[in-house]
C-alpha cells in the first residue's frame, strides 16, 4: 500500500513537472507569445506637405517696347542700275501688345508695330560717293498673339511669344529734288513673330521685359502692366 502511495506521488511530481515545462515554452520565459502575432508594420514616413498655389485670377496684360534692328529694311526694292547703301535709318519697330491671359501658363490677344526704314540707292556706274535716290518703306502690322508661360517664380515669369497677322506697307523711292525715282511692289503681307522672353516682376502690376527672336524684331524690350 505505501508502495502504490510513493508510485502515485512520483507520478503527480513528474506530471506536474511536464506541465510546468510546457507552460514555460508557451509563455517564453515570462513573455506572452500569442499564435499568429505579427510584427507592427515599420513606421511611415511624414512627407513634407507643399504649400498650395493661390488660386489663379485671369488678367489682362499690356505690354509696350522698341525692338531692335528693324528687320523691314531687307524688303526694301532691288533695281539692276543701282545698289543699296550700308547705312540705313530706322525707327523701330515700336510694339504694343494687348493680352487676356486666362491660366498660368497661356494668354491670347493681339499685337501690333510700326517701323520705319530708309536706305540710299547709288548709281552702278557712278563713283562719285553721293546717292542717286533714296527708298524708304513704312509699315504698321497687326497680329494675333498667343503667349505660353513657363513654370515661375514670383519676380520672373519666362515666355513663348508666338504672333502672326498681315502687313500694310508705303514705299517711296524718291530723288533728291522730291521727284519719283522707282516704282516697286509692295512685300508680302504676311506679318509674323516668334520669340523667347522674360517678364521681370517688380510689383504685382508693373515690370518690364526682354524678349529675343525673328519676324518683325531680333530683339525687343519695355515696360508691362497687368490690369
Amino acid at each position: 500500500m505505501k508502495r502504490m502511495k510513493k508510485q502515485i506521488t512520483l507520478v503527480s511530481i513528474l506530471l506536474i513537472f511536464m506541465a510546468g515545462a510546457a507552460e514555460a515554452q508557451y509563455y517564453g520565459g515570462g513573455v506572452y507569445m500569442q499564435r499568429g502575432y505579427r510584427r507592427p508594420p515599420p513606421r511611415q514616413r511624414y512627407q513634407q506637405r507643399r504649400p498650395k498655389k493661390p488660386p489663379f485670377q485671369p488678367t489682362v496684360n499690356l505690354s509696350v517696347g522698341y525692338g531692335f534692328p528693324n528687320l523691314d529694311k531687307n524688303y526694301l526694292a532691288d533695281f539692276y542700275e543701282a545698289y543699296k547703301g550700308t547705312s540705313p535709318t530706322q525707327t523701330g519697330p515700336v510694339t504694343a501688345a494687348l493680352d487676356y491671359q486666362f491660366s498660368r501658363y497661356n494668354s491670347i490677344g493681339v499685337m501690333g508695330t510700326y517701323g520705319k526704314v530708309s536706305l540710299p540707292y547709288y548709281d552702278i556706274s557712278s563713283n562719285s560717293g553721293v546717292p542717286d535716290f533714296t527708298g524708304s518703306l513704312e509699315n504698321w502690322s497687326i497680329m494675333f498673339n498667343m503667349m505660353s508661360y513657363f513654370p515661375s517664380y514670383q519676380t520672373v515669369s519666362p515666355y513663348i511669344r508666338t504672333a502672326i497677322g498681315i502687313n500694310n506697307w508705303k514705299q517711296n523711292y524718291t530723288y533728291p529734288d522730291g521727284s519719283k525715282a522707282a516704282v516697286a511692289e509692295n512685300p508680302t503681307t504676311l506679318a509674323y513673330q516668334v520669340s523667347i522672353g522674360t517678364r521681370f516682376n517688380l510689383s504685382p502690376n508693373a515690370g518690364f521685359y526682354i524678349e529675343a527672336g525673328y519676324g518683325k524684331y531680333i530683339v525687343n524690350g519695355g515696360l508691362t502692366f497687368r490690369f
